[in-house]
């Protein structure tokens, strides 16, 4: 079985948290280094491996900030 890949633009997002709250596996996580240009700390994944490529996070961006291959 492929490895699902997440991929965020960590740029567009606003840090709302809706796709950390969406998660099944509680994969995502806000960003504690990264800041964007618009000051926010985006959503980012912890482990890749693990993520079961549902959609849940990328349906319930209001942004369109997630894009999911898998």
């Amino acid at each position: 079985m492929d490895m699902a890949t997440l991929t965020i633009d960590g740029e567009r997002c606003k840090g709302c948290g809706l796709c950390i709250r969406a998660c099944p596996k509680g994969l995502l996580a806000f960003s504690g280094r990264e800041i964007n240009r618009q000051g926010y700390h985006p959503a980012a994944i912890g482990r890749m491996e693990a993520c079961i490529a549902c959609a849940s996070c990328a349906l319930t961006c209001p942004d369109l900030c997630i894009e999911i291959e898998g």
